[in-house]
């Protein structure tokens, strides 16, 4: 039989990523006996299951108006911070400014959509793995899923996070967003505020994170936007402006007395005051539609 060393890891060119080297030994071990087709160890608590594929593909391109107030913001957080958090509420906008900003944006992208039996460590991360590795195929091979089939404790997150980088450098592509949809939906696992906080101020120059959440993430991770990690756009930053409204309900044929009285009764959120202006649009389609014609019809220019 032919036989496996490990072999230590050159420094790689992030200094913190070199702190995970036993953890990446532990790793190789895994990845050797697979290649091998041994058995892993009896208590490796490793499980068979298939990763839902639409949970990890970019959403098809919505037809809403552009907003481009909130897409420089986006740019300017692509350009100065290694990742952005859109947070609000439900109907806020989240989803449809990250999948526009994605078509949008230049970059390769990888998508993840979160549910709540994720907050498995295992189970979130080979959804996230299998994202990137999309858009970076080998991503995750050297060591990184081996790793985290062996469920590491809270202790050794920040170096998984570490490692998490060292792969994002070894297998390089071209510049990467990295869409993590309804983080909130984990927020209580107890891996979660160290993984992010040691991972987001290492990511390479050309990969950033853009996070929806309908809740504010843990403090920890809230203060990294004084450092100049993080950029957040909440929920009042995601409410119609008033020029918005105009031009959303001149999209539609309406007029801007029905924009001020939609975007005062809305409040300016996203789904409802999209939902007045296409009701109203409909109302008045159906009410159009329905009245006689009481004055002759003119060939050449319509209704006269």
């Amino acid at each position: 039989m032919e036989h496996w060393s490990i072999h230590r890891v050159s420094r790689p060119r992030n200094l913190a990523v070199y702190g995970a080297q036993q953890d990446l030994q532990k790793a190789e071990i895994l990845r050797r006996n697979a290649m091998l087709n041994l058995e892993p160890p009896i208590d490796s608590n490793i499980t068979t299951w298939k990763i839902i594929q639409e949970k990890v593909v970019q959403p098809s391109p919505t037809t809403c108006i552009p907003r481009p107030r909130l897409h420089r913001l986006l740019e300017q957080s692509l350009g100065s911070c290694t990742s952005t958090v859109i947070s609000g509420r439900a109907g806020s906008g989240k989803t449809t400014l990250a999948i526009d900003f994605a078509e949008q944006c230049g970059r390769a992208v990888a998508w993840y959509k979160v549910d709540a039996p994720e907050s498995r460590l295992s189970l979130f991360f080979q959804y996230l793995i299998s994202s990137i590795a999309a858009q970076r195929p080998g991503f995750g091979d050297y060591a990184l899923n081996a790793l985290v089939k062996i469920e590491p404790n809270v202790n050794q997150i920040p170096r998984l996070a570490e490692l998490f980088v060292f792969e994002l450098e070894l297998v390089s592509g071209n510049p990467l967003l990295v869409v993590i949809e309804d983080l909130h939906l984990v927020c209580d696992s107890d891996w979660l505020v160290p993984f992010f906080r040691r991972l987001l101020p290492l990511l390479p120059s050309d990969v950033h994170v853009l996070i929806t959440s309908r809740t504010m993430l843990p403090a920890p991770l809230w203060r990294m936007r004084s450092k100049q990690t993080l950029s957040v756009i909440d929920e009042e930053i995601l409410s119609f402006t008033r020029d918005e409204a105009f031009r959303l309900f001149e999209h539609y044929g309406l007029n801007h007395d029905q924009a001020n009285i939609a975007l005062d009764h809305s409040h300016g959120r996203a789904a409802a005051i999209s939902s007045l202006a296409a009701t109203l649009y409909f109302a008045e389609s159906e009410a159009f539609q329905s009245e006689p014609l009481t004055r002759p019809f003119n060939s050449g220019s319509g209704i006269v």
